[in-house]
Order: C-alpha cells, then structure tokens, then sequence
C-alpha cells in the first residue's frame, strides 16, 4: 500500500495542520490528560536531503472513532501515512519498531521525493508514564533536559548535550528538550499586535505585555496578557536565553526598562521599535541607567528587515524573521 493511501487514516489528512507542531510536549500534554498512550516516534538517523533533520517528532493517538490523530511531520507526507499505520500497531501491542525509507528501504513502494534516506524509532508512551511527566514538569520550569529511551524503558534527566545522540549500544537515543521558545512583546499599537499574533501563529510561547492596558485580553490566543509595567512584567516571569524580548509601547520610560532587564537576564534577542532618530538617545539613557557596553551591543533599534514595508504585519514579519534567526544557534547547538 502507498503511504499516501495510508494517510487516510490521519484524522484531517486533507488539512494537515498538525505538520504545524514541531514541539510535541503540548500534544504529549494532551494525551495524558486524555488518559491515552501515545505512540512517539523520533528520526533519529537521515542520509542525503531530507526536509527535516534528526531529532524531529512525531506523536500519534488513536481517537474513538479509530482515526489517528496525528502531530508533527518528517517528510512533507512521503512517509507520514505509513509511519501512522506502523504507530498504530505499537499502540496495540506495545512493542517499538525501527523503520527505515528511502534508499535501501525494504519499503520500495514508499519514494522520497528528496531521494534521501530516513531512519524512525517508534515507541508507546504511557499515559501514565512518569518520563512524560518529568519531561512536562521541567518544560514548565523552563529547564533543559534529555530524554532517554532504548524504546522500552525511557528516563529524563536534568542536563544538556547534543539535540541527537544515538552512540549507545546497544541502541538508544538520548534527544534534548530545551525550554520552549518564547516572546515578550509588550505594547499595545497595531504593530504590538501584529507581532504578538505573529508570534503565537509560529509557535512561540508568546506574552503581551500592556501597561495599565483594557482589562479584557486581545481577541487573538496568547500565552498570557499582562498589564503591568514591562520591567515589573520581566522580572515577574524571568528571562533565559531561549526568551525574546520587543519593546513596542513607544514610551521609553516602559520599553528602556523592559528592554534593560531583557538583556541583563541573558534573552537571545531583544529590540526596541522606533524611529532611527531616537537611537542616539534611547543609547544615551540606557547608559545613564547603568547599561554596559556588551549589552547595549545586543540590542536590536529599529529592528526588521529593510525592503519588506511599513505595515504592521510587515514590520513584525521581519522582527519575527530577526528572532528565529538569532535562537536557532541556541536551539542546534552542538
């Protein structure tokens, strides 16, 4: 059977949103609360061109109705409707499987169009099972961790180290979990706005920050709203090099103080939106509020990428653009 006839079984295969998820704690978050096993698997090995690298997820269920509720993707649906069809058979009778497409696949009806090959470990993960439950815990606490699983048993430790490690034998792999990516914005303008809904459709944990702002929440979904001022704001949530920071209220006695505790905290990109005429000035009193050199050299004045516009969704894509840039070293480091 081809894979693509396999994808039928996907709740919503027509529409394949859940290519969208690249962090599968949020559905692992689901599923447990469900009280369902899910069905984890990892791409743990890639030769040649593939759309995604190792250490990419996928997490399937089985709904009540016998469709596969599915999230995240490996390969743009070459083999996402067979790896599916293989998790549902895990989730029946537990035992974990190594599958293998692409060049020297014993699957020769299942092609990549990328002409690659890709190596999948798929395993049943309890709803009761107390890794999920650490790897959850230390996700809220924004710590990194590891995840370690040979398929049957799995642990999580506290500690870093490479995204991907599959060196044990016999075979494991350890995958790490860094704290999920996320984004202050505070401000409450058109281009504010623009940037927090930006930033929630990208998958950042994001958080508007508004000062003294309406007492209802924006009409967009967020991580939280907050209306204090943005420096009570940061230090109430804490920074860490896996949280971006915008100031866009436009006063500088809310973003100067907002985006000061940002880079003192260590965030991996903070900016300020402005007029070029105001960075002179803007540099002038970050320094006369004891701002260093190192920090100042951080921080991103009129930020975006000249050519795209001056609409707010066009500012904010290029800022959007300016921060995924600046956390991917953060997020594939060695």
């Amino acid at each position: 059977m081809m894979a693509a006839d396999i994808l039928g079984e996907i709740a919503n295969a027509d529409w394949p949103l859940f290519g969208w998820i690249d962090d599968i704690r949020a559905p692992l978050a689901a599923a447990r609360a469900a009280g369902l096993p899910g069905a984890l698997a990892t791409l743990h090995r890639v030769e040649g061109s593939a759309p995604r690298g190792p250490g990419a997820q996928m997490l399937f269920t089985v709904l009540a109705d016998g469709t596969i509720e599915a999230s995240g993707y490996f390969s743009g649906d070459c083999i996402e409707g067979d790896v599916a069809h293989h998790a549902a058979q895990v989730l029946a009778d537990g035992r974990p499987c190594q599958l293998h497409y692409g060049q020297g696949s014993p699957w020769i009806d299942i092609r990549l169009r990328c002409g690659g090959a890709l190596y999948v470990m798929v395993e049943r993960v309890p709803a009761d099972c107390p890794a999920v439950a650490n790897l959850l815990r230390f996700s809220a606490e924004r710590r990194p961790c590891r995840w370690h699983s040979d398929g049957i048993t799995r642990r999580v430790t506290v500690d870093e180290g490479p995204l991907l490690d599959t060196t044990a034998e016999p075979f494991s792999l350890t995958r790490r979990f860094d704290p999920p990516r996320r984004l202050i914005v505070s401000g409450g303008d058109p281009g504010a706005l623009a940037a927090a809904q930006l930033g929630t459709l990208a998958r950042f944990e994001t958080v508007l920050v508004r000062p003294d702002g309406p007492a209802t929440p924006p009409p967009f979904p967020v991580a939280r709203y907050i209306r204090a001022r943005p420096a009570e704001a940061v230090a109430e949530l804490g920074i860490d090099r896996w949280t971006a920071y915008l100031g866009a209220t436009h006063e500088d006695h809310h973003d100067l103080g907002g985006c000061l505790a940002a880079l003192r905290g260590g965030a991996a990109w903070v900016g300020m939106i402005g007029a070029k005429s105001r960075t002179e000035g803007r540099m002038a009193a970050l320094r006369s509020l004891g701002a260093r050199e190192d920090e100042l050299a951080r921080l991103h004045l009129s930020p975006g990428v000249i050519g795209l516009g001056k609409s707010p969704f066009e500012v904010a894509t290029g800022i959007i653009a300016q921060i995924m840039q600046a956390m991917n070293p953060a997020a594939e480091r060695a």
